[in-house]
């Protein structure tokens, strides 16, 4: 993981890949804890699930246009 200057490790550049089910079970684990204890990172959780979420709605003739 890499850090915001000044304020520790963070895990909002790995969500998207949490989110997914794309990192390794120990990457997996660090998301999950560090998302138990910081407020802005799992709130960013929460969007990108979100928005995540919508890809299930497009269309690939949606793509096209």
């Amino acid at each position: 993981m890499t850090a915001d200057p000044g304020e520790g490790p963070h895990v909002r550049h790995v969500l998207g890949a949490y989110v997914l089910d794309a990192l390794t079970t120990g990457e997996t684990r660090t998301v999950s804890r560090h998302l138990q204890s910081c407020d802005r990172c799992a709130a960013a959780y929460v969007e990108v699930a979100e928005a995540a979420s919508l890809l299930a709605l497009v269309r690939p003739e949606d793509l096209l246009e």
